[in-house]
């Protein structure tokens, strides 16, 4: 396919009853207007996709692009006006952009709207701490995406690094469309053996609703220990009482934390918050609510979290545990290739400061081993403490004993993590390789810090504008190693998504028609999960998706990070299922 540069970009919103698109060149000049039928909407895609392969522009990635999966109907790009929106509005490469329009600098816009997930269903706000979910954006004109997109190319034209911002801008929406695909294709999922493992693991599902036998049979073990006939293990607060009655004083129900203690109580009662989590989590109700017809078709939310992470809008996409990863089976025909990378934010890390030692230490499969090799530290398990240690900001325990090693060997690393706690700690903003700006400090966090330093200041006061500021210094310091290895990560996802399109179709005979209409017939992504992807191919392709994921990755890195030599190496294998060998 080719693009016309006189038909470069194609603006799309609501018009009356219908859609009205805008056909623009290179420049961002308009050619031409139409006004469309919605029924007619996916074949004339389908003819200019054809035909010129342009940008297509909209408000909202799933409002636009999942009915045009469920016709058949696959583009190769486009322009989320709202995900580029929330870059460029937090962006310190492009201050003022909200004021440069009519909005009043800060206040919120129809552009800063949560996603739309389909269905009219409400999706969750980035920092919905209470759980209460947003109504979904509203339709947009034309005239007003035409002027939202007009006024994002000249921000990021105007900015102080246009090359890092069209990068991310280009990153972001590529997985946008990629998210939408997911759903569309689904997950391959064995309903057989997701009920075999529970029953293997909780026991058979009990016929009146009550707990199933391996869970009733850990709770009554747990309340024979504890000398309690009747506590509610579900219950915290009253858990909390009889385990205190026991002489088990422990502040919570963490797993972390009652291991610390030798009581017959805690063997079971760990077994049982182990079965609950499952039947919570991916019980049978779960498998009923989410797997229709051989699929789990989650809902995926691209930047859902500060970091630019993805997170997902129920079905729990991103916490699949491992005991049921034998349920993820290809089609008949069919394999699934599972990549995972190896230490992505230490080697992030590496690239983004430039440390030559870190990137030797991370050459090869496992970069732990490398800083042993390297002499910071003995042991590999303190390698793996001291280098999570650095980036999440751990200062007490062993973290905080080794991470001073690492300082000594790997100077440049740690200088970036240091410098953006310290900023975050001030008040600050940091921002990731690419130009994503964390959130400024809330009020009440700067009223905190204001506060200390009166005259008056209580020593509480005092206190907790310490501990304040050193929660968000560890904040800041991760931001800018996971937000960079999440923009990592989307640049893999894009490129592997271009080469997995160019890899032929199959026979209808072979097809797997539950991937629906787009991808039936090839390979395609199947799951996503910040450092792992699978996908689901024809077996006759295999081999060249398994190679097309490893070239994918390092195409990324050379794409953020240009010639500097740091490795992004894969464990990559070709499977029935997507269960460890």
């Amino acid at each position: 396919m080719h693009r016309d540069d006189d038909q470069a970009f194609v603006v799309l919103g609501r018009a009356g009853g219908g859609i009205s698109a805008a056909v623009l060149d290179i420049d961002g000049a308009e050619r031409e207007r139409l006004t469309l039928a919605e029924a007619d909407l996916g074949e004339w895609v389908r003819a200019f996709e054809r035909a010129h392969s342009p940008r297509w522009v909209w408000n909202d990635t799933p409002r636009w692009y999942a009915a045009l999966l469920g016709s058949g109907v696959r583009v190769s790009r486009c322009h989320d006006l709202r995900l580029s929106h929330a870059i460029l509005r937090d962006s310190t490469l492009t201050p003022g952009f909200v004021a440069h329009g009519d909005a009043t600098a800060g206040s919120p816009t129809d552009w800063d709207c949560p996603p739309f997930t389909g269905e009219d269903a409400p999706a969750p706000a980035l920092f919905d701490l209470d759980g209460a979910a947003a109504a979904a954006g509203p339709a947009i004109g034309t005239d007003e995406c035409l002027d939202e997109f007009r006024r994002q190319r000249d921000a990021v034209s105007r900015s102080a690094d246009s090359g890092r911002l069209r990068l991310l801008i280009a990153a972001e929406a590529a997985g946008a469309l990629i998210a939408v695909e997911l759903q569309a294709a689904g997950l391959p999922w064995d309903v057989g053996e997701h009920r075999r493992i529970l029953d293997e693991v909780l026991g058979e599902r009990p016929a009146s609703g009550g707990a199933p036998r391996r869970m009733e049979d850990a709770a009554r073990r747990v309340r024979e220990a504890l000398g309690d006939p009747t506590v509610n293990l579900d219950s915290q607060q009253k858990l909390l009482r009889s385990l205190h009655r026991a002489g088990i004083l422990v502040t919570s129900t963490s797993r972390w934390e009652l291991a610390e203690y030798r009581h017959p109580a805690i063997e079971p009662l760990l077994e049982y918050k182990k079965l609950s989590r499952l039947l919570t989590a991916n019980g049978w109700a779960w498998l009923t609510e989410w797997v229709r017809d051989g699929r789990f078709r989650p809902t995926y939310v691209p930047a859902g979290v500060v970091t630019g992470r993805w997170a997902s809008a129920g079905g729990g996409a991103l916490q699949i545990p491992r005991q049921l990863r034998t349920a993820v089976r290809a089609d008949p025909g069919w394999r699934l290739v599972v990549a995972d990378v190896a230490q992505l934010e230490p080697r992030v890390l590496a690239a983004m400061s430039g440390d030559a030692a870190l990137a030797d230490a991370a050459r090869g499969a496992d970069l732990y081993a490398g800083i042993v090799a390297a002499g910071a530290v003995p042991s590999r398990a303190e390698a793996k403490v001291a280098m999570l240690g650095a980036m999440y900001g751990a200062t007490t325990g062993a973290s905080g004993l080794l991470v001073p090693r690492l300082r000594r060997t790997f100077p440049r690393a740690m200088a970036l993590v240091d410098d953006a706690a310290r900023t975050g700690e001030q008040g600050g903003v940091v921002s990731t390789w690419l130009g994503r700006t964390s959130p400024p400090p809330s009020a009440r966090w700067r009223d905190a810090q204001s506060r200390a330093g009166d005259a008056e200041a209580s020593g509480a006061d005092e206190s907790r504008a310490r501990r304040w500021a050193r929660d968000r210094g560890r904040f800041t310091r991760n931001f800018v190693v996971q937000g960079t290895a999440a923009e990592w990560a989307s640049a893999w996802l894009a490129d592997l998504r271009g080469r997995l399109a160019a890899l032929p179709a199959v026979a209808p005979a072979r097809t797997a028609p539950r991937s629906g209409p787009v991808f039936a017939d090839r390979a395609h992504l199947a799951f996503f999960l910040h450092d792992e992807v699978m996908v689901h191919t024809p077996q006759e392709h295999a081999d060249e998706v398994a190679e097309a994921v490893q070239q994918a990755a390092a195409a990324a890195g050379r794409l953020l990070f240009g010639g500097f030599p740091i490795d992004f190496p894969l464990e990559v294998r070709v499977s029935a299922d997507a269960g460890k060998d």
